[in-house]
């Protein structure tokens, strides 16, 4: 059974930074392209960034520059580094196998002062 279990989200001031962290379970992590999506109060979801196998990154324009994407495959875990958190970042996050729907609880980002 595939299992993802996102955690690291809070309460941060604007311009600060938090480390979401996505643990994996019942599947061959490495083999497999990740991602992270989010989902903001009121809007559909919204696609943050995607790792693939090889390491290879992108990102959305919304997001680019700012957070950062990075996989252990030894630990069977993906990150997500988020830098200069804005009010807007605000919301639901979650991470997927890439080209499905997101599998986890997520975790809850606020960005307020």
């Amino acid at each position: 059974e595939v299992q993802l279990v996102e955690s690291g989200g809070g309460l941060v001031q604007p311009g600060g930074s938090l480390r979401l962290s996505c643990a994996a379970s019942g599947f061959t992590f490495s083999n497999y392209a990740m991602k992270w999506v989010r989902q903001a109060p009121g809007k559909g979801l919204e696609w943050l960034s995607t790792i693939n196998s090889g390491g290879i990154t992108t990102y959305a324009d919304s997001v680019k520059g700012r957070f950062a994407i990075s996989r252990d495959n030894a630990k069977k875990t993906l990150y997500l580094q988020m830098n200069n958190l804005k009010p807007e970042d605000k919301a639901v996050y979650y991470c997927g196998r890439r080209g499905e729907s997101p599998a986890g609880q997520g975790t809850q980002v606020t960005v307020s002062s």
